[in-house]
């Protein structure tokens, strides 16, 4: 069954039960009460009737209309009714009471059915020793009045009951119809198609108020959904990294290998023999295979690093950054003597723990994509400073800068900001999604800054305990 009917049956039961428990409580007041009054009236008679015994030896003030009363002669077990009485034709329940009267020192009072009359209310009083007055009052009065007190009652909790469930269960209707919108989403978005990542669920609009539960199943329902969505634009967003990801790779080793295939079949003809020819090819050959060895290597690395093993691969040690950074500054100047290159560095030189190895990769990256990216002449600076607890390399250079709509991307990998670039002069695309993963590995990060005419690069390490 559903909720509102389970609840509505629920609230028909617990108010029956109420309705029970309220009617037998005041049913039995009222019977209670009424046996007690016509008990009261019963003495108050007696009192009269007991006086005009004892003067006249019956009872000749007629009683109620359907009232009885007798005065017995109790002699040992013997009762002899005295006449003239207004008793009925049954009239063993009245000799009873009157002989246990006579033995008792109380008044003595009983119900009792008398045949052919119905049930009546017995009550004796000794007038004098051995006279024994006895009444007797029906309670068909009292049974009557509590039969319609009874009929009443049912009727009417019958009628609040019915009216009570009709009302709650519209209430209660009216209470879930947030829970049914939810659970139509809810179904909604099981039969969604979850393969199109880029389409965001449904939610339910904040319109009715189902109380404060309500409101937060409601506030949960649509945060989860919130979840959902992010969840599933992250999956689009990696599904579709990988996929640009795997295009570009491919592309990027097919084109060595299409050279190493072209320069195979040159070796097919003679003059590819001649020593000067073979070893211009082979030379070529050499170049291609060390260019899709990098490339496999950075490849593998950036895979590494992405995996977050256990065992970094870095070799850290207490290095001198400063130091560092002249080395590869030396090395820039000798590959790049078109680009004029300045260093500064403070007094006292920060050395952090590091593996030297891979941040002399991350700075000559950053130096190799100044060159690349800019024009001969164009001046090129690295700066080394400390801040707080971190060590800063900024790589400068005055080129054309960064578009604004490419810096979100340079990190990328294949990412290249000249589309129309030659490999042989772009690179791979994979110097900087190699430089940030290995700051990244060191527990630091790199930022790219700047405005048209300048580009900086900073590198923020972390000094630990070794500065």
């Amino acid at each position: 069954m559903r909720l509102g009917t389970r609840l509505t049956l629920g609230l028909a039961v617990l108010s029956l039960a109420v309705c029970a428990v309220v009617g037998t409580a005041l049913t039995t007041y009222m019977r209670d009460y009424l046996e007690r009054q016509l008990g009261d009236q019963l003495k108050l008679i007696q009192t009269v009737q007991a006086k005009d015994a004892a003067a006249h030896g019956t009872v000749r003030r007629k009683p109620y209309y359907g009232w009885y009363t007798a005065v017995y002669d109790v002699s040992g077990d013997a009762v002899t009714l005295r006449r003239p009485s207004d008793v009925p034709d049954d009239t063993r329940a009245m000799a009873d009471l009157a002989r246990a009267m006579a033995r008792s020192d109380t008044e003595l009072t009983r119900t009792a059915r008398i045949d052919g009359e119905g049930t009546y209310r017995l009550r004796g009083c000794e007038v004098e020793p051995g006279v024994v007055l006895v009444s007797a009052a029906p309670v068909k009065d009292v049974e009557e009045t509590v039969e319609r007190l009874i009929t009443v009652q049912v009727v009417v909790f019958a009628l609040a009951l019915t009216a009570l469930v009709v009302s709650g269960r519209r209430m209660l209707r009216r209470g879930l119809e947030p829970l049914s919108d939810m659970a139509h989403t809810a179904h909604g978005i099981a039969s969604h198609d979850l393969s199109e990542s880029a389409s965001r669920l449904p939610l339910r609009a904040d319109g009715r108020d189902g109380g404060r539960e309500v409101a937060e199943l409601r506030s949960a329902f649509n945060t989860m959904l919130e979840h959902i969505d992010d969840s599933l634009a992250v999956r689009a967003e990696a599904e579709a990294r990988l996929r640009r990801f795997v295009a570009d790779a491919s592309h990027e080793l097919r084109t060595p290998l299409m050279s190493v295939r072209g320069y195979a079949d040159l070796f097919q003809y003679a003059a590819a023999n001649e020593p000067a020819e073979r070893e211009r090819h082979l030379a070529r050959l050499r170049a291609e295979a060390a260019r899709m060895g990098v490339l496999l290597d950075d490849l593998l690395l950036l895979a590494r690093l992405d995996e977050g093993e256990v065992e970094a691969p870095l070799r850290q040690a207490e290095t001198d950054l400063v130091e560092l950074v002249r080395q590869a500054a030396d090395a820039f100047r000798a590959g790049h003597p078109g680009h004029p290159l300045t260093v500064t560095a403070p007094a006292g030189a920060p050395a952090p723990r590091l593996d030297p190895q891979r941040i002399r990769q991350v700075l000559d990256n950053l130096l190799t994509n100044a060159a690349v990216h800019t024009p001969a002449g164009t001046p090129v600076s690295v700066g080394v400073g400390v801040t707080g607890d971190s060590a800063l390399v900024r790589v400068t250079d005055a080129g054309p800068g960064v578009p604004a709509e490419d810096r979100e991307r340079v990190f990328d990998r294949f990412y290249r900001v000249d589309k129309a670039r030659s490999r042989d002069r772009g690179g791979s695309g994979l110097g900087l999604a190699v430089a940030r993963s290995l700051v990244r590995a060191h527990g630091g990060d790199i930022e790219l800054s700047g405005e048209p005419g300048a580009t900086v690069f900073t590198v923020r390490l972390p000094l630990g305990d070794g500065t």
